[in-house]
């Protein structure tokens, strides 16, 4: 007649263990993070010739890691490829430039913006464009897949080539090449990571800026999934508030920009 007693309370004692470590499963302390990097987009980030990654968002990442107190590990990945590994976790989050727009919040959630940069054209320096979609009829217009730009090229400039790379230094090579007759990107990445580069001689920038929040969002942010919003999202938002207002945002700024991006 005893054994029923135990053996209920060895069931209960089994269903609050379990639920408890469902409870735990859901809720990390996120002392550990995994961040997706791209590593192909200076100055945010790159590869440097000793084979580690730096550049304006490695940096960042660091500083909003330091802040949380978390162990940091960051992934490389292509751009197009950094959603998908989100998804199917094998990282926890995005510091790789993404722009929060209305079309990527139906698929994950974001932090606060940390920087905002408008996107423009590069070409020859001496190159004469018609900037309107009859204008740019047949040109060729490269592109960074599954970014931004990409989507406003397609829709903007129907009657234009969209020629479409994996990384964004790809297409500032074939632009260098004459592949392509012109690229989009965000200004301070062509600017900054081609321009000012002894591969950007004889190139410029070209029509005006562009900042349409339908296709360029209100700045980029750090992406996570919809189910760590409340945790994770927190913990970015208050490490990003916290560099901004210590001034570690700005001296990173400053040490790889002429110009203030911070999103207001």
């Amino acid at each position: 007649m005893q054994r029923r007693p135990l053996l209920a309370r060895l069931i209960l004692s089994a269903i609050a263990v379990l639920a408890a470590s469902s409870v735990h499963a859901q809720s990390p302390d996120w002392k550990k993070i995994r961040i997706g990097v791209e590593g192909a987009y200076p100055p945010f980030s790159e590869v440097g010739a000793d084979g580690k990654l730096k550049g304006f968002e490695i940096d960042l990442a660091m500083a909003l890691c330091a802040e949380m107190k978390a162990e940091c590990t960051l992934v490389q990945q292509d751009f197009d490829g950094l959603i998908p590994a989100l998804q199917s976790r094998k990282i926890d989050a995005v510091i790789a430039s993404m722009s929060i727009t209305d079309e990527r919040k139906k698929v994950i959630a974001f932090s606060n913006p940390y920087y905002n940069t408008p996107a423009r054209f590069t070409a020859k320096a001496d190159a004469k464009f018609d900037f309107s979609p009859a204008g740019l009829k047949g040109k060729k217009i490269a592109v960074q897949r599954a970014t931004i730009h990409e989507k406003f090229a397609t829709d903007t400039f129907k009657q234009s080539e969209i020629v479409r790379y994996a990384t964004q230094d790809q297409a500032f090579l074939d632009l260098k090449s004459g592949r392509a007759d012109l690229t989009l990107a965000d200004l301070v990445a062509a600017d900054v990571g081609f321009l000012k580069t002894p591969g950007g001689k004889g190139f410029a920038f070209v029509g005006p800026s562009y900042n349409d929040v339908k296709y360029f969002g209100v700045g980029s942010g750090v992406g996570m999934r919809k189910a760590d919003e409340k945790s994770l999202g927190k913990k970015f938002n208050d490490a990003i508030a916290a560099v901004k207002a210590n001034g570690t945002f700005k001296k990173l700024n400053d040490k790889y920009f002429e110009y203030d991006i911070s999103a207001k």
